[in-house]
């Protein structure tokens, strides 16, 4: 099939990359000449970890071409997919801006039916407003049909996600729809679930909704297991063995970031509230990730006293490990509360080092390696599990570090592994580890 993709962010690229590689011809179209010429090139404006060999594999092949020239993107494809970006406005509902856009330009170029198909997270009745819009400013006389088909990719393994998800959504305004979508994927061989437009919108929301959730409600269960004298990596393996419950999303930490859940679940609220209907769980689950992200720094105060003028270093910056992806990091929020408290910030990340520089405040200074970040070192923070930081000697910290002080906000190390690392240890729903003795704080 001859199929264009709008936008080369995580979702289009990604996207348009695997369709490719299932055998389809596809244009992936931006307005950005410099990236397009670099995707020529097979340099991906994304970290991705597998996606320039597929990019350079297509292009040498002749499946898939990079362009800015709308005209060529909206006159040779019979299906175009569109992937741009929905922003939070400060209300929490999302922007529309770039969707609109391209509907306007579509509505100039295209000379023969296609099939509209919305990638991008949209609020629901998006792809209605969208047809009603793309019908009233088309240039030709052609139809366009819509179809709603959210993504459900994860930065680090989106290549993986979507040749092998669990299930491809398509919402599809007739059956006519619904079969040409079905054959694109085929080759895929992942269950389809058809569904009417509207439902098919508000099923990514409800997702990311429902994950969100499950991190807000295991991160108060830490809280209380710090209480209680329990813990919580017990509690959350105990409570994942039930079929019913599961064990995804259920790992304790000092919250959810990215260009997702913190997006969805604000917009979910925004879309309830617009229909009069108050969605105070989710507007909880916001909260309590807002006060999962002070955790750290009220841990540290607690058990060392003050940070002002001590030596802290950041391990990990990205909101998760195998991106370069800073959107609603944890890493922000903690950094800017150092900054207040006076203590003076070394960071070191894996790959997240130059989009950092441009968010966090300018007087942290950035590490090539960990021990350079650790070195000389009162405190330690591990923000992000990336497998270089969870595989880190805790034994060499005592001698590396001036005080060896360490507050994992993802978990990484076992109670066991810091007892015999001699370190000062302090997690997240687990007893503390102090030099080698546990200590149980009340």
């Amino acid at each position: 099939m001859k199929i264009t993709v709008v936008g080369s962010g995580y979702v289009g690229l990604v996207t348009g990359v695997c369709l490719a590689e299932m055998g389809h011809r596809v244009i992936g179209l931006d307005i950005d000449e410099d990236k397009v010429q670099q995707m020529r090139n097979g340099i991906s404006p994304i970290y991705e970890p597998g996606i320039e060999e597929w990019m350079v594999r297509n292009v040498e092949a002749g499946r898939l071409l990079f362009t800015t020239d709308k005209e060529k993107a909206y006159t040779e494809s019979d299906i175009v997919m569109v992937a741009v970006g929905t922003p939070q406005r400060p209300d929490g509902s999302a922007d529309l801006s770039f969707i609109e856009s391209v509907v306007m330009d579509l509505a100039s170029y295209v000379n023969h039916n296609i099939i509209l198909v919305i990638k991008s997270t949209v609020p629901v009745g998006t792809n209605h407003y969208v047809k009603s819009l793309i019908d009233r400013h088309l240039h030709h006389d052609v139809t366009v049909q819509m179809a709603s088909n959210p993504e459900f990719l994860r930065e680090g393994t989106a290549i993986k996600d979507c040749l092998e998800g669990d299930r491809i959504v398509l919402g599809a305004e007739n059956q006519e729809v619904h079969d040409v979508l079905r054959s694109m994927y085929r080759p895929f061989g992942i269950p389809i679930y058809a569904t009417d437009i509207r439902s098919a919108e508000l099923i990514k929301y409800a997702s990311n909704a429902f994950l969100a959730t499950k991190i807000s409600f295991i991160n108060e269960i830490a809280a209380i297991c710090e209480k209680v004298e329990a813990n919580v990596d017990d509690v959350a393996e105990g409570m994942g063995k039930d079929k019913r419950i599961g064990p995804s999303f259920l790992r304790a930490g000092i919250g959810y970031g990215g260009s997702c859940f913190p997006k969805d679940t604000t917009a979910l609220v925004q879309i309830a509230g617009d229909y009069d209907y108050p969605f105070r769980l989710l507007e909880s689950v916001i909260q309590v990730n807002t006060k999962q992200q002070n955790l750290l720094v009220e841990k540290a105060l607690k058990y060392i006293g003050h940070l002002e003028g001590l030596e802290v270093a950041l391990l990990g910056l990205s909101f998760k490990p195998n991106t370069d992806d800073m959107r609603e990091a944890p890493s922000i929020a903690i950094a800017h509360q150092l900054v207040r408290y006076g203590a003076n910030i070394r960071a070191y990340d894996p790959v997240a080092v130059d989009k950092a520089k441009g968010i966090l405040p300018s007087s942290i200074s950035y590490k090539n390696t960990w021990e350079s970040a650790v070195e000389g070192a009162d405190i330690v923070f591990i923000l992000t599990e990336w497998d270089e930081i969870k595989q880190l000697p805790l034994k060499k910290l005592p001698s590396l570090m001036k005080s060896p002080n360490v507050f994992d906000g993802r978990n990484c190390f076992s109670l066991v592994e810091a007892e015999e690392g001699k370190v000062n240890y302090y997690s997240i729903g687990r007893p503390n580890v102090l030099s080698g003795v546990k200590e149980v704080v009340l």
